[in-house]
């Protein structure tokens, strides 16, 4: 059985969410004509890197983004990775993924851990403090947001938790384009799952974002791969193959976490 998936590489308006919803919205349909299973948008799609207007214009509870997304994944009968948002609670603001199943249904909410401090996300975001697992139609997924990718133990996690597929969105600066194919080809290696890493397009009054949206099977080949302009990508898995790999060269069966934890402690301070 193979699941078609679409990344959908939006150029982000610079703080209109209302724009953002309608590109959004379009690209959306696109892949759903196309035959889409899953459709995967960027992080912060909604505000792009508007950070110091936060206040003003990040979602109460992400109730907006909750919304579209569910109206979304019924309107199409998509499965809907509907990027990240800037979701307002009463601790701050959190750069949160959401996932609606084909049925409206929000299956899962997923803060960002890892705060980049190079876009000064630490300054006006708070980090999550939760695995970001869910299932799509019997798949076993995990999602995760942008410099997560550089914390590969992070990413273990959830590949231990049997994640078969990782979910990466993402607003990726084009002079580290190298950075994010290697990761990304290396975290599906080691953990032999599949790779879904939906980056953005064009740029912001700051940064020029790389796009190359890449989808990755378990062993690390590039299935398909977008340029640096908007656009949508697609290509079909096989989750029997993440299967396949994992008895082939049986990684997991070959750890030592007992011996990880002894020389940790006897080396390190700190682990």
């Amino acid at each position: 059985m193979t699941i078609r998936i679409a990344c959908l590489q939006l150029d982000i308006a610079f703080g209109d969410p209302q724009t953002n919803e309608q590109r959004a919205e379009t690209a959306v349909q696109s892949a759903a004509n196309e035959g889409a299973d899953i459709v995967v948008l960027p992080e912060l799609w909604t505000t792009g890197y508007d950070l110091t207007r936060l206040d003003e214009i990040a979602d109460d509870d992400a109730a907006r983004a909750k919304a579209f997304a569910s109206r979304l994944a019924q309107t199409y009968g998509v499965h809907f990775i509907a990027g990240s948002v800037a979701k307002k609670t009463a601790a701050g603001v959190t750069n949160t993924m959401i996932v609606a199943d084909r049925s409206g249904q929000i299956v899962s909410e997923y803060s960002k851990l890892h705060l980049f401090q190079l876009m000064d996300e630490h300054l006006y975001l708070q980090p999550g403090n939760a695995l970001g697992l869910f299932s799509l139609g019997g798949l076993s997924c995990a999602g995760v947001i942008c410099y997560d990718i550089r914390f590969p133990e992070w990413i273990r996690v959830h590949a231990l938790a049997g994640a078969e597929a990782l979910f990466v969105v993402a607003e990726w600066p084009l002079p580290r384009l190298h950075h994010w194919r290697t990761l990304l080809m290396a975290r599906a290696i080691e953990n032999q799952c599949y790779v879904i890493a939906c980056n953005r397009a064009g740029s912001d009054p700051n940064n020029v974002f790389a796009g190359h949206s890449l989808i990755i099977d378990p062993w690390g080949e590039i299935i398909a791969e977008a340029d640096e302009k908007p656009g949508v990508l697609l290509a079909d898995i096989d989750p029997a193959l993440v299967k396949e790999v994992r008895a082939r060269i049986p990684v997991f069966a070959d750890r030592r976490p007992r011996d990880y934890d002894e020389a940790a402690k006897k080396f390190f301070k700190t682990y």
